[in-house]
């Protein structure tokens, strides 16, 4: 299609690309790339509203996806050429028992739960577009470097589609078994190399960079694309209306960058008359883009963000031997391959960065759950960055947030059991030693004997 294009982010390169070129950094300047488009080549609506009619049309595959009936808005393929298997079906919920724990008024908090795509986490949306461009361009086998989501999303798309052979990396112990099980039951070829996840990215984009395969990390500009349409589902879930706050946690910095491109976007073809602020919350023990942003003072200063303070910051984290920690394993990255993106992000939607502890994590996704949304680790840092932002006065209790749920609670079951659990021993192996403390949520099952009366008393029935 004419109307897309590949281009350079950097202002002073911009060199632009063909949609048939598999790219994932700038040939010309080793800068990450955009999918950009000629607006004027494509119909696009003049309301949002005007999306609503493809609820009406759910039969046909392209018009029930979450991705694609959006698709004047990423409109790289034509309708033939789409892979999708039914992705973003998700809903945004109001939640005001979790707003009045958070010190928020009724009617202000919303959850966009993620979870329940059809590999239980928000990669299917990314995953439908690169998928869509690897058949574009006719690639045979698809590969990725994965914390555990990306390799069963990537995973699933190949094996539901049959289109692809499929190979996933991820790195030595760091990856949830209920995320890893995906993988293995999808059929993809899985390689799990000594080494932690910015270790299997570097090598996969090296080996993809040699032979006939089909990177799908983030770095793939056209996963970007995908993800660009949560927000458009926010956007309906609050009847076209935009909110004050996205809360989203920051890992690799995908949803991040793609949220900001998505509402320039929107901005730009008139579409929304304002945008969100965008917080992005790290894990304290992968904190790179707190410590760049905030310590740091790194911007995206108009595309040049300085790319020697950088250079300096992973020389020194090299030399200190710093591996990212958390027990939040989706977003225990340490060097961000969308971390330019997530500075332009910050930019466009006036954001700010914030870290929490793994306790503060952990607590908050179990107080996410007790409201009614299981969702993995990585989702409670949003939450956790709400209560901080709150104690802050950042966000104030009548502001209007979104927090972006990224999975699904039965992506890392083990730490949930050792959570609730009694047994301080479990604890300690899946929580550390900060975990065994009694939690603040703890959900402990009661043993009892096998007697009537015990139960009942067991129960609060006297």
């Amino acid at each position: 299609m004419t109307a897309a294009f590949q281009q350079c982010i950097h202002p002073d390169c911009g060199a632009r690309f063909d949609t048939s070129q598999i790219l994932t950094s700038c040939p010309a300047c080793g800068s990450l790339l955009d999918v950009c488009y000629n607006w004027d080549q494509v119909p696009v609506p003049r309301s949002l509203r005007e999306f609503e009619k493809r609820w009406l049309s759910r039969l046909n595959p392209v018009d029930f996806s979450g991705v694609w009936r959006f698709r004047e808005l990423l409109p790289f393929a034509t309708d033939k050429q789409i892979v999708t298997i039914g992705e973003g079906q998700t809903i945004l919920q109001k939640n005001d028992l979790l707003a009045g724990r958070c010190g928020m008024r009724p009617g202000t908090l919303f959850l966009q739960y993620e979870g329940q795509n059809p590999s239980g986490s928000f990669k299917d949306n990314g995953m439908t577009a690169a998928s869509t461009h690897a058949h574009q361009v006719g690639a045979r086998m698809t590969a990725c470097a994965s914390t555990g989501n990306t390799s069963a999303s990537l995973a699933i798309y190949a094996g539901v589609t049959g289109l692809f052979r499929c190979v996933v990396f991820v790195g030595s112990g760091r990856i949830a078994y209920g995320k890893l099980s995906q993988a293995l039951d999808y059929g993809a070829r899985t390689i799990q190399i000594r080494g932690d996840f910015d270790d299997a990215l570097a090598r996969v984009r090296q080996i993809c960079s040699k032979h006939p395969i089909y990177l799908c990390n983030s770095v793939n500009p056209f996963r970007l694309e995908g993800q660009k349409t949560i927000m458009y589902r926010v956007l309906e879930g609050l009847g076209w209306q935009v909110p004050d706050w996205i809360v989203v946690p920051g890992g690799n910095l995908g949803n991040s960058s793609a949220f900001g491109k998505a509402f320039l976007e929107l901005k730009q073809l008139g579409l929304i008359d304002r945008i969100p602020r965008l917080a992005i919350i790290n894990a304290r023990g992968a904190c790179t883009l707190d410590r760049l942003v905030n310590e740091g003072g790194l911007k995206w200063n108009q595309g040049r963000p300085s790319s020697e303070q950088i250079g300096q910051f992973y020389t020194q984290m090299d030399r200190d031997q710093n591996k990212a920690s958390t027990l939040a394993s989706a977003i225990e990255i340490n060097r961000p391959v969308n971390l330019e993106k997530a500075l332009r992000a910050i930019d466009v939607c006036d954001g700010i960065v914030r870290s929490v502890s793994d306790q503060e994590i952990i607590d908050a996704r179990a107080m996410i759950a007790s409201c009614g949304f299981g969702c993995e680790p990585a989702s409670g840092a949003t939450i956790a960055g709400v209560q901080l932002l709150r104690k802050q006065g950042l966000i104030a209790a009548s502001d209007r947030v979104v927090c972006i749920l990224t999975g699904h609670q039965l992506k890392d079951p083990d730490l949930t059991v050792a959570y609730h659990s009694n047994d301080s021993a479990l604890r300690e192996k899946k929580l550390g030693p900060s975990g065994v403390r009694e939690t603040i949520w703890s959900n402990a099952p009661v043993v009892v004997d096998n007697d009537e009366a015990a139960i009942l008393r067991a129960i609060g029935i006297n």
